[in-house]
């Protein structure tokens, strides 16, 4: 009985000593932590000229190129930045953007468009 009453009383001890100390994590979808520069996050294409360097430098083959469109597969990514570091006109970019739980497994799947025709002025 008496060993019960101590511990009791060390439970409570704990408890209000862990009120006063300032809580360490954040309060999340409403306040986000501050990423750091070289984040990797969601990669984005813009201005690829099909040199297929990306297709060379992926190690989890998660870049395929249809027709004229480059298909990033976010579910085989591993986000080590290869295809935007080797890219030799840049236009592979690793964005800030972390936020990527879906419901969907295809919206996983980022398409961009790789057309390059001219189009003349008329």
């Amino acid at each position: 009985m008496l060993k019960n009453i101590k511990y009791t009383f060390l439970s409570l001890f704990t408890v209000f000593k862990h009120l006063f100390i300032k809580s360490v994590t954040l309060e999340y979808p409403e306040k986000k932590s501050n990423l750091p520069e070289n984040f990797r996050g969601k990669a984005v294409v813009d201005g690829c000229v099909k040199c297929y360097t990306c297709l060379k430098v992926c190690p989890a083959n998660a870049i395929i190129f249809k027709d004229e469109q480059i298909e990033i597969d976010m579910k085989k990514c591993i986000f080590c930045g290869n295809c935007a570091y080797y890219c030799p006109k840049k236009a592979i970019r690793m964005s800030h953007e972390y936020e990527l739980a879906t419901d969907n497994k295809h919206d996983l799947k980022l398409l961009y468009d790789v057309s390059n025709e001219v189009k003349e002025n008329v």
